[in-house]
């Protein structure tokens, strides 16, 4: 065998890399299931069955070429192993390959591990370079070098250029860079109005076949597969862009920040998951939307809104990632040490928002950006949890975890846990910010308004202790110093009550 293909779970390309100079003759492609990936965090079953969906749907089409191809399910017999890497080991000891070719890994832990597994089976490994992505590692590097504090802005505005993405000319398209001060927006109190339900796939039978086989493989796994509807195939992935471009990319921008109880999708894309197995490619997303916005069919501020998350956010945080890992995985700027709440896993808390983002995500394996970052993340910050127990939660219970997305968004933007490496302050903020932007806050038993007493807001409670706490950092921050400002507008007395009252909630968070 001249060359071993591994191709990972997130490496379902619409042109694999890996296959460019394939020889049927010498070559060989091995796809690998394994247990521990859905164990290594405590997975929700919709993650895992993804995953695991996609992957046989993409070997279906590889068979469908031809091509010598070794599968291994979770049951297969050959080369047992609960790991991938001892599935991969057994398998370079049987064929001993000339050589190990892959696409570099989203995670730095199964990067090593492979790199480990090839060295001690003295097969050479090849990493290729992930087309995928619009800039590659020794770019963002080198845009990186010298620079005190890294700032997506200004990064996208280099992506912006480089790639002549909505410019007229050498300037941003509108005559803006971008519109967030059009995009954040609240549904006002008849909430959202003519919601387009986004469609819907169906499981076919290969999708039935490993719902079955993760329900009985982690059967004790959190989240449910009973609303598992997502796209698990190129065909699937495309028909998902052409209907959102079609009927929500218009709707996005105005209300994207915005939550209503009981609607998970909204105006949403939810396409990061087709993307991050690379059934979509960045660029014909990009193109889809552009083309959109000057055929007239959607505004402007929605298009730069949605285009800035996949030109500008997405390979912001890949590089970020790779840059700054694997001291990334243990930041805890802030010292915080509490442990998970039980009810990240249940979703059963008296905090009405905390249910509704928390119980969307066990039902769908979804929540949208600012359910995760000013609700679930929020509460995290304030609430003093562990930065790496939180990133855990975050990596097991959403279809679009890839370490390389999902670590630095919690690390870097909701828990600040990396001191401002690439944010300018802490997100933090009271309950008056998720009654602002929701409904939550009018079926629940605590009152945003409300800093001490049984009615506290929790939110509201940690938010004010979390300000006390760092008052003096926060006052030395330009984007921070009124947060510290707004301490002196409390009551007379009323902070030594609040810190209290919050220390002893802080104590007993599974009872929120």
């Amino acid at each position: 065998m001249r060359q071993l293909i591994l191709l990972l779970g997130d490496h379902l390309h619409v042109d694999a890399p890996a296959l460019q100079s394939f020889d049927p003759a010498q070559d060989h492609i091995l796809m690998i299931e394994a247990v521990g990936e859905g164990a290594h965090v405590w997975s929700h079953r919709a993650r895992i069955t993804l995953f695991l969906s996609a992957m046989r749907h993409y070997a279906a089409g590889l068979r469908a070429q031809g091509l010598p191809l070794t599968y291994l399910t979770l049951s297969s017999p050959e080369f047992a192993g609960r790991a991938l890497c001892d599935r991969l080991a057994a398998a370079l000891v049987a064929w001993r390959p000339r050589q190990l070719v892959m696409v570099e890994a989203g995670e730095w832990r199964l990067a090593q591990q492979i790199d480990a597994t090839a060295a001690a089976a003295d097969v050479p490994l090849r990493v290729l370079q992930d087309p995928h992505f619009l800039c590659s590692h020794e770019e963002f590097g080198d845009w990186a070098k010298g620079r005190k504090r890294l700032l997506m802005e200004h990064f996208y505005r280099v992506m912006r250029r480089r790639e002549n993405v909505l410019m007229e000319g050498g300037e941003p398209a509108g005559g803006e860079w971008n519109f967030d001060q059009d995009n954040r927006k609240s549904f006002g109190r008849k909430g959202p109005v003519n919601l387009p339900q986004p469609r819907r796939f169906l499981p076919d039978e290969i999708t039935r076949t490993v719902m079955a086989e993760v329900a009985a493989v982690f059967s004790d796994h959190p989240g449910s597969l009973a609303h598992f509807d997502w796209p698990v195939c190129r065909q699937d992935a495309l028909a998902a862009l052409e209907d959102f471009i079609t009927h929500r990319l218009a709707g996005f921008g105005t209300h994207q920040d915005a939550m209503w109880s009981d609607q998970p999708w909204l105006w949403h894309s939810l396409l990061a998951p087709a993307l991050n197995l690379k059934l979509l490619d960045p660029r014909e997303v990009i193109a889809a939307a552009e083309a959109a916005w000057r055929a007239g069919l959607a505004p402007l501020p929605a298009v730069e809104g949605f285009i800035r998350q996949i030109l500008g956010w997405r390979e912001f945080i890949r590089g970020t990632y790779w840059l700054d890992m694997p001291g990334m995985a243990q930041a805890n700027h802030f010292g915080h040490a509490n442990p998970l709440p039980a009810w990240y896993w249940t979703g059963k808390t008296h905090m009405h928002c905390m249910a509704q983002a928390v119980n969307t995500t066990l039902a769908h394996a979804y929540a949208h950006h600012i359910q995760r970052l000013m609700i679930t993340g929020l509460f995290g910050l304030t609430a003093e949890i562990r930065p790496d127990a939180l990133a855990d939660w975050y990596l097991a219970v959403y279809v679009d975890a890839v370490e390389w997305v999902e670590l630095p968004n919690v690390i870097g933007m909701a828990l600040f846990a990396n001191g401002g490496r690439f944010t300018s302050k802490p997100y933090a903020a009271s309950g008056a910010y998720v009654k602002r932007m929701s409904n939550y806050c009018t079926d629940c038993r605590y009152q945003p308004e409300q800093r001490v007493g049984p009615q506290a807001c929790p939110l509201t409670q940690f938010y004010w202790n979390f300000v006390a706490k760092h008052e003096a950092v926060l006052a030395a921050e330009p984007r921070t110093a009124l947060m510290a400002k707004n301490l002196a507008r409390l009551p007379a007395g009323e902070l030594a009550q609040l810190r209290e009252e919050a220390g002893q909630r802080l104590a007993r968070l599974d009872t929120l």
